[in-house]
């Protein structure tokens, strides 16, 4: 499939969702293609003990979403990548723009959680099996690799590349906030700009705001936004 940009997602990555709804903004003024593709933080972080490195849940929280992208992978082999796009769109929805409460990860790879959203999609529930399916783990962990090639191993997610497959790729970039719809695709010139610059490695502070989404608490007043993706049209406050 060729596309103007790939993006590696992990379904339940609060930071890679935000960007994710940023690039979307781009990709429609644009007119640019995205191939959304994978990478595992609970496959990335294999060889670390959680409970001596991670916050309580984040485990159950990062399997989570490799259970999920099992079944996107199931999903783009059965139905095609447009499914893909239109499945990570929901998921990132319900767990980060619907839901409230963050506290429990691990109900995101669940056949309770998974099939309403399949079933909004008009998807067949039998999709959920492959929550289970250790198989595709395989394809999986091959994206991952993939996606850490373009960018070496001392990042997350997500990570985009702009003119696959040769094209400049990074991490991130991180944000907190969507940008006003007017500003989303000068953000994007930018962070091209500094990528494709062959000397450029690292642009990052480490004081920042939490996400502005519902599920850390932050309501649609408070993060300035207010979105209707599905049915085509935002609405954005200054």
């Amino acid at each position: 499939m060729t596309s103007d940009i790939r993006f590696y997602f992990d379904p339940v990555c609060p930071f890679a969702w935000m960007t994710s709804k940023w690039v979307r903004m781009v990709a429609q003024q644009r007119e640019y293609s995205v191939q959304w593709r994978f990478i595992s933080l609970r496959l990335l972080n294999s060889h670390i003990d959680y409970d001596a490195h991670f916050p309580a849940g984040y485990e159950a929280g990062h399997t989570a979403g490799l259970r999920l992208l099992r079944v996107a992978a199931r999903t783009r082999d059965d139905h095609g990548p447009g499914a893909v796009a239109r499945l990570y769109e929901r998921l990132g929805t319900e767990i980060f723009d619907t839901q409230t409460d963050d506290s429990d990860g691990g109900h995101r790879g669940t056949p309770d959680f998974l099939l309403p959203i399949l079933a909004g999609l008009d998807l067949p529930a039998k999709l959920a099996d492959a929550l289970e399916d250790t198989s595709l783990d395989t394809v999986i962990q091959a994206e991952t690799d993939e996606a850490l090639a373009l960018t070496g191993r001392d990042v997350g997610t997500p990570i985009i590349q702009f003119d696959p497959p040769d094209g400049v790729a990074f991490f991130g970039p991180v944000i907190s906030r969507l940008p006003a719809a007017e500003d989303a695709v000068g953000l994007w010139d930018h962070v091209v700009g500094l990528a494709r610059f062959p000397g450029f490695a690292e642009l990052k502070r480490s004081l920042r705001e939490r996400p502005q989404l519902r599920s850390f608490g932050v309501d649609d007043d408070e993060a300035g936004l207010q979105e209707d993706w599905h049915g085509g049209s935002r609405r954005t406050k200054k």
